[in-house]
């Protein structure tokens, strides 16, 4: 049952971790490229030098003996976001939407003291949530603001932007929602929703949430079938742009639009996963080898961009409609 169930993904063109990991990461990424990506700091600065625009970095804290300045970096900023410089998948980091009396609140109107953010800070200083549970950096960011278009598409957080480029071109993108049971976070392993996103149009495609599929928001109740991304284009061109950025062959960019500043990049990552396939109904291997095909790489990303849109762009079948109803969502 097993060869037949690995025979049939294959056949939709779905890629495993076998595949995405000898056939792609270590075909196609240079493990001396790594650290640009696995260090958040590096790829700020990285972005910054190409003129890419990034959250504002508030402050660092690199030993235990500095979680005392904690208290005054803090103390100007009423929102804020921190971060494991070396951390993955989203793990040890801390939103904070509002202080008040002397109280920190998260997305959820949970309160947390000064104490319980200096424990968290020492936490991810000695390494608890950094890849192989090296000492880290503390990262201190301003905090993204949602954009309206998303007001009834996220609950408690901001939503970010996944897309997978493939030696410099766009080949599949998700929105990842965040949702209560997320904690205002866009981690799909804790709960937030993975919209599949056309990389022709911008629009959603499909919807699933713990790997189920679904049309609405769980906590907002908006149907996805309106969803549609603004900014697409430029949003697919830094995506582009990060190839000539990082010399990466496979990686996933991570976006956000700003309420303010529009698009930005928020962090890149050299092994991305693969639940992408999932959100969109779809295999990344038939993309992945349309590229492969191409007798050269296009040095412009804006012209990468428009070949991924020319040449990726989704078309469901009539008898399948974007975003169909499912039996579960009215439930």
């Amino acid at each position: 049952m097993f060869l037949a169930s690995a025979k049939k993904l294959r056949s939709f063109g779905i890629i495993g971790m076998n595949q995405r990991n000898f056939g792609l990461i270590s075909r196609y990424n240079p493990r001396r490229l790594y650290p640009l990506v696995d260090d958040k700091l590096k790829t700020k600065l990285l972005a910054q030098q190409a003129g890419i625009t990034v959250p504002k970095l508030l402050g660092t804290l690199q030993y235990q003996h500095d979680v005392r300045l904690l208290k005054e970096i803090l103390q100007p900023h009423d929102q804020f976001v921190i971060k494991p410089v070396k951390g993955s998948g989203g793990k040890g980091i801390l939103v904070i939407t509002e202080v008040e009396h002397n109280l920190y609140f998260k997305p959820s109107g949970d309160a947390v003291p000064l104490e319980d953010i200096e424990r968290h800070v020492s936490n991810i200083l000695s390494g608890l949530h950094s890849l192989g549970g090296k000492p880290d950096t503390v990262m201190i960011e301003s905090l993204i603001q949602l954009d309206p278009v998303f007001a009834d598409y996220s609950y408690e957080g901001i939503p970010d932007i996944r897309i997978i480029v493939f030696r410099g071109y766009p080949i599949m993108a998700m929105l990842r929602l965040t949702t209560h049971a997320s904690d205002g976070k866009a981690n799909l392993h804790q709960g937030a929703v993975g919209v599949g996103i056309d990389i022709g149009t911008g629009e959603a495609l499909h919807a699933v949430q713990y790997g189920n599929p679904i049309s609405r928001h769980p906590d907002t109740r908006k149907t996805f079938a309106e969803l549609t991304i603004p900014h697409w284009d430029k949003l697919l061109q830094l995506a582009a742009a990060c190839y000539e950025m990082t010399g990466l062959g496979y990686l996933g960019a991570d976006l956000v639009l700003d309420r303010d500043q529009g698009p930005m990049i928020i962090e890149l990552n050299a092994r991305p996963g693969l639940a992408i396939q999932v959100a969109n109904a779809a295999g990344l291997a038939p993309r992945v080898a349309v590229i492969e095909a191409l007798a050269a790489i296009d040095p412009d990303p804006q012209s990468r961009m428009e070949f991924s849109k020319r040449q990726f762009k989704q078309n469901p079948p009539a008898h399948q409609p974007r975003m169909a109803r499912t039996r579960s969502d009215d439930s």
